[in-house]
């Protein structure tokens, strides 16, 4: 049984599309989201696909499936194949040490001891590294005044890596597993070793081979780009210039803003925009064993867990590959997903995921913190797509 095909223009959708249709219409009457596109691929073929609510409340402008995100973590991904094209091509190792590119980032232990890490630890986030965002008020991050990669514009990335380095790690290379800045460092790595920016090899190595142009670290046509909300008590709010965020026991810092500032660096975790075509395509290529992208063994290796099972303790059944997170145990992880499914998310209002076994590849980008990344209508939309199929 497949989702039965519904176009853009919304008509012939059938019984089996009900359910998603209801995910998405009760998120928006409900006021939990602003707007979205959602789009879903089954064995290649794209079987839903829609753009709802409004892109920009206050101006009355409807979501449009070309509309452009700010893709925040959705960025990881595609960063992460950059990596592993460079390391296809033997100019990255997964052994190297990151001093090889970057001398002077050299953040100790926390008993003062040095470290090494290495482009695997930086992949899998085992390297000791973590977020500003997840730390408290006298945290050695916060005290140096570190970028998660969304706030701060213009601020170059050799200052960012500069104050990253002057705080101790959180343990040693290896030893565990901690959702980082790692990707910020690797897009360092990638533009020491490319000798240009991180867009300019994104762009080479990914998104022009796939012919997408939507996608970068900056935005072509302002005028499709979704305005950024974010969860409120009644109603999502409108991002202002600078937004303070509560996540879990700390503060997310969003400058929405920050991407039309050509002198903010280039963050390898957090700074794209993009349109929901283009993750599709993307994920796509990955399901479908890397090509053109990527060898089919290294996409095996991507979507295996590399994280010495440390996610574990953390968040039940899930592992972290390359670039994302693996289903390991789909019963222990309370979720419909298939052994082997791919996911992640990104804290501006995204949900994605890829489930080999079904053949499934679905985006789910919408303008709306932090509902979009894990509320309600992550959780409504997977079981509808799964009680479809």
């Amino acid at each position: 049984m497949s989702l039965a095909l519904e176009n853009s223009a919304r008509s012939g959708h059938g019984i089996l599309t009900k359910g998603i249709d209801a995910a998405i219409d009760t998120a928006l009457a409900d006021k939990r989201l602003v707007g979205t596109v959602v789009l879903i691929a089954r064995d290649g073929e794209p079987v839903y696909r829609r753009a709802a609510g409004l892109a920009d409340r206050e101006n009355r402008v409807a979501m449009q499936e070309d509309a452009i995100f700010r893709l925040a973590s959705v960025t990881k991904p595609i960063v992460t194949i950059t990596a592993m094209r460079l390391i296809e091509q033997g100019r990255i190792g997964l052994d190297d040490p990151i001093t090889k590119w970057l001398p002077d980032f050299r953040p100790r232990l926390p008993d003062g001891g040095e470290a090494v890490i290495r482009i695997r630890h930086l992949l899998s986030h085992t390297s000791g590294l973590g977020y500003a965002f997840s730390s408290n008020e006298n945290d050695p991050y916060i005290r140096a005044g570190v970028s998660d990669g969304l706030d701060q514009p213009g601020l170059p990335l050799a200052e960012n890596l500069r104050r990253l380095g002057s705080a101790s790690l959180r343990f040693a290379p290896g030893e565990g597993w901690e959702y980082s800045l790692a990707m910020d460092v690797l897009g360092g790595v990638i533009e020491k070793e490319t000798g240009g920016v991180l867009g300019d090899a994104v762009a080479e190595l990914v998104t022009k081979p796939l012919g997408l142009s939507d996608t970068a670290f900056s935005v072509r046509d302002r005028s499709r780009l979704a305005a950024a909300y974010v969860n409120g008590a009644s109603e999502p709010q409108r991002m202002e210039e600078e937004a303070l965020v509560p996540i879990l026991d700390s503060t997310i810092r969003f400058a929405p803003d920050r991407i039309f500032d050509p002198g903010s660096y280039h963050s390898g975790g957090a700074g794209m925009a993009g349109t929901a075509d283009d993750i599709l395509a993307i994920l796509e290529a990955i399901r479908k064993g890397g090509a053109p992208l990527l060898s089919a063994d290294t996409v095996r290796t991507m979507m295996t867990d590399q994280a010495g099972g440390h996610m574990q303790p953390l968040q039940a059944g899930f592992g972290f590959g390359y670039g994302w997170s693996v289903v390991t145990d789909p019963v222990a992880a309370q979720a419909p997903f298939s052994a082997g499914t791919i996911k992640w998310g990104g804290v501006y209002g995204h949900s994605w995921f890829v489930d080999p076994a079904e053949k499934l590849t679905v985006v789910a980008l919408t303008n709306t913190t932090l509902e979009g990344m894990w509320g309600q209508f992550t959780i409504d939309l997977r079981d509808a797509i799964y009680a479809a199929i």
